[in-house]
């Protein structure tokens, strides 16, 4: 499915109704392209979250539509959006979510296993150098429970990437963690897209991810700015 381009198309979404009725996304229209980082900026509240769970499938806008490729993402039916997240898609949310009686290196080869078929061996060897670019090959035998928030993240993390989707659909993926292991993971996500031609779309609020991105997107009351192109900060960045 790679060197599919991802689109938004005149979306809208609304919650509530009469006196309580919010507009959270109001006619946007955008374009993600395979290889590069997209990042959504914007004050609290401006609909960034809701944007990214319209495009990725997991919320249903209440007008517009989203496509992947040449196929409307949704006039699939339901189990069918969901296979295709389940194959294709990669997310990274604020809350880890992770299985409590799970270690580090079970909660990522349950996905290479479950999701992909892949063999023990397999699993194993890939989880073993996605867990050392985390930093967290020392505490592959551990529970979530016996790490720090900012490790619970990173494995959380780990997980989406394992799988080589070809989207990713990160919020807040930094929120968690000290700027010195945020740029890990920035690191990483920029070089999955370029790499691997996949399409990232982040939501964050630290201006220190924007060197990161290729594109910005500035959303305000539900409204999309003009993007931003990032190419030369981001030659600055890796001359520094």
């Amino acid at each position: 499915m790679n060197n599919l381009l991802l689109c938004g198309r005149n979306l809208g979404k609304a919650y509530g109704s009469g006196e309580t009725l919010t507009q959270a996304l109001r006619g946007v229209s955008l374009d993600l392209l395979p290889g590069k980082v997209t990042l959504v900026m914007g004050p609290s509240g401006c609909g960034k979250s809701t944007l990214l769970a319209v495009l990725s499938g997991l919320l249903h806008p209440t007008a517009g539509q989203v496509f992947v490729g040449s196929q409307d993402l949704y006039t699939l039916s339901r189990a069918r959006r969901r296979d295709l997240r389940l194959q294709h898609f990669g997310f990274i949310f604020q809350g880890n979510y992770l299985f409590p009686t799970l270690t580090v290196q079970e909660q990522l080869e349950m996905v290479l296993r479950w999701g992909e078929g892949a063999g023990a061996q397999e699993a194993r060897k890939r989880t073993r150098e996605l867990l050392e670019l985390l930093d967290l090959r020392r505490k592959a035998k551990l529970l979530p429970i016996q790490l720090s928030g900012g490790e619970q993240q990173r494995v959380a993390i780990g997980r989406a990437l394992i799988k080589r989707p070809d989207f990713f659909f990160a919020d807040e993926p930094t929120s968690a963690l000290d700027w010195e292991h945020g740029q890990q993971v920035m690191e990483i996500l920029a070089s999955a897209a370029h790499s691997q031609s996949a399409t990232c779309l982040v939501v964050a609020h630290d201006p220190r991810v924007m060197s990161y991105a290729d594109e910005i997107l500035h959303l305000d009351d539900g409204v999309l700015k003009e993007p931003e192109l990032q190419v030369a900060g981001r030659e600055e960045r890796v001359m520094s």
